[in-house]
């Protein structure tokens, strides 16, 4: 859509408005193995833009629910086929406010190996395609360090486990 603004300085002006609403979005951490689960999936926009559509994303998605620690449960067992009961909040952010409309509730979850109850890959009619990864949190680190992490929620969430939780970057 195209909103006709007032600017604080009285000029009125044009401006494009997407409306994506909220999302959720979650890293689940397993302390005790130092890995992180997160899905690899295409995207068309990076691909247009830079010409590689693969994505190393934390598992998210739109609140369909009032609750977003609900959503972030159930795309992480969408997604990752993962179980999370414990979530660390992380902030509510504005994704892109030049553009759109869409805040995102971001979480931190730790999970256990027995929380693993299904395979994810996402739900098949939405034609996800989606890969899932287990990766260690130190390589996780070295690509924030590198400049690699491309997907901002992921290196924001990455970043703000290493402050929360910096023991789980060392060698074991």
């Amino acid at each position: 859509m195209v909103a006709t603004i007032r600017l604080p300085d009285g000029q009125v002006t044009k401006r494009d408005i997407e409306d994506h609403g909220e999302a959720a979005v979650v890293l689940p951490y397993d302390p005790e193995r130092r890995m992180a689960m997160l899905i690899r999936q295409f995207r068309t926009p990076p691909f247009y833009a830079a010409g590689d559509g693969m994505m190393l994303e934390p598992p998210a998605g739109r609140l369909d629910e009032a609750d977003p620690e609900a959503c972030a449960r159930r795309e992480a067992m969408e997604e990752i086929g993962l179980r999370l009961t414990r979530l660390e909040p992380v902030a509510r952010v504005w994704t892109m406010p030049a553009l759109s409309t869409e805040r995102a509730w971001m979480y931190l979850a730790p999970y256990a190996q027995g929380d693993r109850v299904a395979s994810g890959g996402g739900l098949a009619e939405e034609h996800e395609e989606i890969e899932v990864l287990e990766m260690p949190l130190a390589e996780l680190a070295a690509m924030a360090d590198a400049g690699t992490l491309t997907e901002l929620k992921l290196l924001l969430l990455v970043q703000t486990l290493r402050l929360r939780h910096p023991g789980l970057f060392t060698p074991a």
